[in-house]
């Protein structure tokens, strides 16, 4: 991991890892089955991987902090200086990994920046779990190229899902 920035527990990168993404825009019917499964996921011995960004993922980071499963963070700027303080008993108690491909004098996130965070956590998971991806929107895309790379992309039986169903995403039964 040269190329990239880290703080946290490296040892995270050896567990079985699911990417958490969501467009900015959630219907509210995802939204509920989105916090319970993130509740199944706190306590699991899996990694949850995220940029953390979109309002569902911050909210699902709030409850996976909570628990005792392994968190990585890809931010699409550096590495803070001064960490979140809900993120420091997480950090010592090796439960947290901040992955940046960016050096830290990056201090803002730009778009291409945040779609460069999104390639690297793909990356870093074993399989991706996509709330909802906005038709046309960058998630979108970003879904399909994965699914000709043979990820596997998984999300809930929704209307509102049905573009990543319909590419070839598997539905998540919780």
């Amino acid at each position: 991991m040269s190329d990239f920035y880290t703080k946290g527990n490296l040892k995270l990168l050896n567990y079985p890892s699911t990417g958490l993404f969501c467009s900015g825009k959630c219907p509210g019917e995802l939204i509920l089955k989105t916090y319970d499964l993130a509740l199944t996921w706190r306590d699991d011995f899996r990694a949850v991987t995220s940029g953390f960004h979109s309002p569902m993922e911050k909210e699902c980071l709030n409850l996976l902090l909570k628990g005792g499963g392994g968190i990585i963070i890809c931010p699409a700027r550096g590495i803070w200086k001064r960490l979140p303080g809900e993120w420091k008993p997480a950090i010592i108690k090796g439960r947290l990994l901040i992955v940046s491909s960016f050096p830290p004098e990056a201090i803002r996130a730009s778009a291409v920046q945040s779609v460069q965070r999104n390639v690297l956590v793909g990356k870093l998971s074993k399989d991706i779990f996509v709330t909802y991806a906005r038709p046309g929107g960058k998630l979108e895309l970003l879904c399909q190229e994965w699914i000709r790379q043979g990820k596997q992309i998984l999300t809930f039986k929704s209307d509102y899902t049905q573009n990543l169903l319909t590419m070839g995403a598997t539905i998540l039964d919780c």
